[in-house]
């Protein structure tokens, strides 16, 4: 048994741990939304954009909660493909597999528009339709099932025109307020139509998934060497950042307003711009390759979180929603929320750290593995 794989069920442990990392990270921006009311407007393509005015502790709150959208579309990527290979090598047909991802596309998306949007309506009063995270991850999953038997070249192809397209295929327009199709909502273009509100569509968060796919190939291949080479792509993926962000042109879809180093990274979110992608996608392997070395009781817990990654999302929403409503209905200093967003994460570790193994233990065919 290698040694970045857990004895139980002999999953790559760094791939968990960094999942949980993340997981960690986004409660703290939601816990920044629903407990302190913190959150300023969102890293929209057109429109206001955030202007932190040089207070450094609302802004690193919300930087450092990047890392996380895109790291869980590049391993839900890696992780299809490593769960089809264990599946065929279980006797599982192409089809049946990508059954079981299309099933499981359709629950996230079922998932967004039902409890998570009943947690954001609790804490927030949310009165739109919400097209969030879980939309986009449904969505992604489904279309990227019928993209594992691609070769890896076609996939890391794909990945980049999808990324790249979208700011190549977003409208020049400057004005926040034009009432694009729903359709264009949901796959390219996000803001307000007709009630409904989307921050995550398809097409750009299916390009970050398809990659994950290709380095799921390399993982499945040469685990060992996947691994130990993050770092050094991660370089690569900051260097190009700096160099993209310093241009101040294509890859930016909003230029840099100011001169201070919060402005420098202030980045566009809604899509996510090149720059953003580079970014937090570095600094993602960046943190994987600190993981893939640590082998103590730090990945094992962050791999808690990370092995119940539904359950975990869908539990703290509502857990820091009534926070908020029971502590501070009318929002506290950001420094504030620290203490609750911690109290958080003990309150999920117990509950996480029963589901998961329980999940585990269920049948291939169960429902429950679904989360």
């Amino acid at each position: 048994m290698r040694h970045w794989e857990t004895p139980r069920s002999q999953r790559l442990l760094p791939l968990d741990a960094l999942r949980g990392l993340l997981m960690v990270l986004m409660a703290l921006d939601h816990a920044n939304a629903l407990v302190a009311h913190g959150k300023l407007v969102p890293e929209l393509w057109v429109g206001t954009f955030p202007d932190y005015r040089g207070d450094s502790l609302l802004f690193m709150t919300r930087f450092v909660t990047h890392l996380a959208a895109p790291g869980f579309f590049f391993l839900m990527g890696a992780g299809m493909i490593l769960f089809a290979s264990s599946r065929h090598e279980r006797g599982w047909t192409g089809w049946r597999i990508v059954r079981h991802f299309l099933l499981r596309g359709a629950v996230l998306i079922m998932l967004q528009f039902t409890l998570e949007n009943a947690a954001w309506k609790l804490g927030e009063g949310l009165d739109v339709t919400y097209v969030g995270v879980l939309f986009a991850l449904g969505g992604a999953m489904a279309l990227g099932s019928l993209l594992l038997s691609f070769p890896t070249g076609v996939q890391l192809t794909l990945g980049t025109v999808l990324i790249a397209g979208t700011e190549i295929l977003l409208p020049k327009s400057g004005s926040a307020v034009v009432q694009y199709s729903p359709l264009l909502r949901l796959w390219l273009i996000p803001g307000y139509t007709d009630g409904i509100y989307a921050l995550y569509p398809i097409m750009p968060w299916l390009g970050v998934t398809v990659l994950g796919m290709a380095y799921g190939r390399w993982l499945q291949r040469q685990p060992q060497r996947a691994l130990r080479t993050v770092p050094i792509l991660a370089m690569v993926a900051l260097m190009s950042f700096v160099v993209v962000r310093a241009l101040n042109g294509f890859g930016n879809i909003r230029p840099v307003h100011g001169a201070d180093w919060i402005a420098f990274l202030n980045l566009v979110k809604y899509p996510p711009s090149i720059v953003f992608l580079l970014m937090a996608l570095g600094l993602d392997g960046l943190l994987l390759g600190v993981l893939v070395l640590v082998q103590g009781w730090i990945a094992h817990g962050l791999a808690i979180f990370g092995r119940a990654p539904l359950f975990f999302y869908l539990a703290h929403l509502y857990l820091y929603a009534l926070l908020g409503l029971l502590i501070s209905p009318n929002g506290t200093p950001v420094r504030m929320m620290y203490p609750y967003w911690l109290l958080g994460l003990i309150i999920l570790f117990p509950l996480c750290w029963v589901f998961g193994p329980f999940k585990q233990a269920r049948s291939a065919e169960s429902w429950w593995r679904l989360f």
